[in-house]
């Protein structure tokens, strides 16, 4: 057994309480061993004037969209999609896929998340960057069958399928998978069932899109004649390890739904934000007993990934929805970016203690804006910035030591992802 020792920082517990410690991992297992005062440790990472943290968990993104960072900016979502992102994601390239994924995780090793859950394309690529980076994700081939004939969606439909039977559980579990439906209204009733009865058969989760914008509700509500969600509960896709993004028009009955059936809600407060989608009712899900995380949605819709931004936003517009300063405190948002984001996606991440996962970040507090530390848990949710990570550490392997990434080439994945971006724009 190899033992990593995070030495003389502070360490968040599971409880949001702050104590002086170090965290033992077992690298060997990619668990954490133990959290106390020892000078046990084949191996050490700086902790002191720190705080080590459980590593964020991106709930709901698509990372390759980074090549479309500021591409298309103050749009509503359906004319942002039409007009602008659909047609340029009509000419991605395999390699464009791999140099978005790749840039889109050097940006999120760099601010600390260590875990993410991917809707996209040319899933084997996302899978080679995700092998490469040492990182853990929930990947999904994304599935549209909107003006797409019947041969065209059923072959989307088992191109989601296979890619789930054939990479889920794989780099000794650090990769799992889950079928992936855009959304209710961009994938037809039979291609939803069939998604279902595809994810059953592998067994994986289902995610969705769902109520983002009153552009998805209406309709639905028009034809059928029932809420989305009832639709969604009708076909199957509210289970207990299935979890949907944005959720942001709910009435009272879908967040009953969604709490009687155990499904989870991923909250983008950010492109919620900019794509004015709408207030997602963060409080009055987490009151239901809603496992909610939080995720960063594309980076054409945010702009950035990086989840301490995502928590502050998380925090402000959740107390302008609930029209209540105490809604969503520092705590709830903290917990919701580690342990509840890391349940919605149904991974053992999240939380440092014995048995854990080893997904870990260290947070410099020796910085004027995290200056005096009254409450540590309030600086991660409304004052520390990614750039305040140290290190990251995922399944007990440093990813990033002293700010370097240490598992893929920065300088490289960034220019390569800038000589894709130009390319693809120029072919859009």
């Amino acid at each position: 057994m190899t033992i990593l020792r995070i030495a003389d920082g502070r360490v968040l517990l599971p409880d949001m309480t702050v104590e002086r410690a170090d965290v033992l991992v077992d690298q060997d297992a990619g668990e954490i061993l133990a959290v106390g005062e020892t000078d046990r440790g084949d191996k050490q990472l700086d902790a002191d004037g720190s705080l080590v943290i459980p590593g964020l968990v991106n709930a709901h993104g698509h990372a390759a969209m980074s090549l479309l960072r500021g591409y298309a900016d103050d749009k509503p979502l359906d004319s942002w999609l039409q007009e602008d992102i659909w047609p340029a994601e009509a000419e991605l390239t395999s390699e464009d896929v791999r140099a978005g994924t790749e840039l889109g995780i050097v940006e999120m090793i760099k601010s600390g998340t260590t875990a993410f859950a991917d809707m996209y394309f040319e899933v084997d690529e996302v899978a080679a960057a995700v092998r490469e980076a040492g990182v853990r994700a929930r990947i999904g081939h994304g599935i549209v069958t909107v003006g797409k004939d019947e041969e065209a969606a059923r072959a989307d439909i088992e191109e989601s399928i296979e890619v789930a039977r054939e990479f889920d559980g794989t780099e000794e579990g650090r990769i799992s998978t889950a079928v992936m439906p855009h959304s209710l209204t961009t994938v037809s009733e039979e291609s939803l069932v069939h998604a279902v009865e595809g994810a059953r058969e592998v067994g994986v989760p289902i995610h969705i899109h769902a109520n983002e914008t009153r552009d998805e509700v209406e309709p639905i509500v028009e034809e059928r004649g029932m809420r989305p969600l009832e639709y969604a509960d009708e076909l199957g896709l509210l289970e207990e390890e299935n979890f949907l993004a944005h959720g942001v028009h709910l009435n009272d009955h879908e967040i009953e739904l969604l709490a009687e059936t155990g499904t989870g809600v991923v909250h983008c407060p950010a492109s919620n934000m900019k794509l004015a989608s709408g207030m997602a009712p963060v409080q009055e899900m987490l009151e239901a007993g809603i496992s909610v995380g939080i995720g960063t949605d594309g980076a054409a819709s945010n702009n950035d990934l990086d989840l301490f931004d995502e928590m502050r936003d998380a925090a402000m517009i959740g107390k302008l929805a609930a029209d209540s300063a105490a809604a969503v405190p520092a705590e709830q948002v903290v917990e919701m970016a580690t342990k509840g984001s890391a349940g919605a996606i149904g991974i053992g991440s999240g939380r440092i203690e014995a048995g854990a996962n080893a997904d870990l970040a260290v947070v410099d507090f020796g910085k004027p804006h995290l200056t005096p530390a009254h409450d540590p848990v309030s600086h991660l949710a409304y004052a520390v910035r990614g750039s305040d990570v140290r290190h990251t550490v995922c399944d007990g392997e440093a990813l990033m030591r002293d700010r370097e990434v240490l598992t893929l080439d920065e300088t490289e994945v960034r220019e390569t992802a800038e000589r894709r971006a130009t390319e693809l724009v120029g072919r859009a």
